[in-house]
């Protein structure tokens, strides 16, 4: 019975951003066809943001009208959304309307919308509703979380998505008759010999030409819509679990700590970092973090989101496609598959310390920092045309995203023995950052146009 917990604890995690992670992984193909073309990402950035609307309402009620939302059918509504939404993309991505006298896609753009609105509440959702579970099953759902990102990652990978070749393009250019060419032509004529004159020559040139997909993007959208499904069914098997059912509502009334108690401190307490311990009737006790070490967390939470979901998802085109496309898949397949492997390492090495979570912290952030030195320094950053330099910015790309997947897993089990209330501002707290993140290269990247872009050929740069 465990096993099959965590089975369908790991399968409703997939569902929180399956859907618009598929659809970044599918944006190469989808750029050729829409109207937008590369101002897509621009578009669905935008749209991903105001779709935080859902979220937000939800924290607000939680603050101010607590126990007003029944929490399990909200999450059936928007699982059924998302299902529902991903099944119309698949007949609908194509359909473009004419709006303010250009042709958009409009279907596309709207369905996007209720996409958006579906993952980004599901982070003050799928959390708070784990916290009827018991602690051991919150590292499946960050499992689950994280093959949000790798399985459509894989299945693009089969696609052959936005792959890329160097192909030698003959070019034709018209030239000039050569001097004496009247007097050649006259005796030529005079012996009747009539020569048709070559006025073209052939010069080859390197192009980057796109591969041909192996699949649609109509079979993509239907292969999103039964990732979706699946969460779909695993979450009303986890709502079909009596015994365990127990077990979590005990542990949901026992853990009932509202914020406010965050703020109840031992006065004259000369250790800062002891957590004092209510002790409840049921002889349970539940851990009070004074407020630095509170904000502290939250703080990590914010910090670690703006940058795996903001800052450098932005620029990862910019910081790998100088080296060669294949360094720039490489970089998001391992990275999606690191992220699992995070949450799995979590579960063997749990430390709940802060100091080693701000040291990993860090550790991430350095990794961060090249890769976005590389954007920076596009489309010449150092080693390019080397292995070494592919090599280097694909490990880089995978520590990053491992070491910081790292951290929101122990953030969030340190928020889980906190309260019910603590996982609800969890979920917030993560939306908040990837929304600082966003807003904050929206403008670098569209509008100034800081980063320079390369055709993915790998070729060196001249001297």
């Amino acid at each position: 019975m465990a096993l099959l917990i965590h089975l369908l604890v790991c399968i409703f995690g997939s569902g929180s951003w399956v859907a618009i992670n598929g659809l970044w992984v599918e944006l190469p193909l989808l750029v050729e066809k829409l109207p937008e073309g590369w101002y897509l990402p621009s578009y669905l950035t935008i749209i991903i943001q105001l779709a935080n609307v859902g979220p937000l309402l939800i924290t607000l009620l939680h603050r101010f009208r607590p126990g007003c939302l029944p929490e399990i059918p909200i999450i059936y509504v928007v699982l059924a959304v998302g299902t529902t939404a991903c099944l119309l993309f698949a007949f609908l991505w194509e359909k473009t309307s004419v709006v303010a006298g250009a042709p958009h896609s409009t279907a596309f753009l709207v369905l996007t919308f209720f996409l958006a609105l579906v993952d980004c509440t599901s982070s003050v959702t799928f959390l708070p509703f784990m916290a009827r579970l018991p602690a051991r099953y919150l590292t499946s759902y960050f499992v689950g979380e994280g093959l949000s990102g790798l399985l459509p990652a894989l299945v693009a990978l089969a696609q052959g998505s936005g792959l890329n070749t160097c192909a030698q393009v003959t070019n034709s250019s018209i030239t000039t008759e050569p001097p004496n060419s009247t007097k050649a032509s006259f005796i030529l004529e005079s012996l009747n010999i009539t020569v048709k004159p070559d006025l073209t020559t052939s010069t080859p040139q390197p192009e980057t030409c796109y591969l041909q997909a192996n699949f649609s993007p109509f079979v993509f959208f239907l292969l999103l819509t039964v990732m979706m499904a699946s969460c779909l069914a695993a979450f009303f098997g986890l709502t079909r679990l009596p015994k365990q059912w127990e077990l979590s509502t005990e542990d949901l009334l026992v853990s009932q700590v509202t914020l406010r108690s965050f703020q109840l401190q031992e006065t004259g307490s000369s250790n800062r970092d002891s957590c004092p311990s209510v002790v409840l009737p049921e002889e349970k006790q539940v851990t009070i973090r004074p407020q630095a070490q509170l904000a502290f967390i939250y703080f990590l939470v914010v910090f670690v989101n703006a940058l795996t979901n903001g800052i450098l998802p932005s620029v990862q085109t910019y910081s790998c496609m100088p080296y060669s496309s294949m360094a720039y898949h490489l970089s998001a397949a391992l990275s999606a598959m690191a992220n699992p492997l995070s949450c799995l390492l979590a579960m063997c090495l749990s430390s709940r310390s802060l100091s080693w979570l701000g040291m990993i912290t860090v550790v991430g952030t350095g990794f961060g920092a090249f890769n976005m030195a590389t954007a920076v320094l596009s489309p010449c950053p150092p080693l390019k045309g080397s292995p070494w330099g592919e090599a280097l910015i694909v490990i880089s790309w995978v520590l990053f995203t491992g070491t910081l997947s790292y951290v929101k897993v122990m953030t969030g089990v340190l928020l889980r023995d906190l309260s019910h209330s603590a996982l609800v501002w969890c979920g917030a707290a993560e939306q908040l950052g990837s929304a600082f993140g966003a807003i904050l290269m929206f403008p670098l990247v569209n509008v100034l146009h800081f980063f320079k872009s390369a055709d993915g050929s790998g070729l060196q740069c001249p001297s």
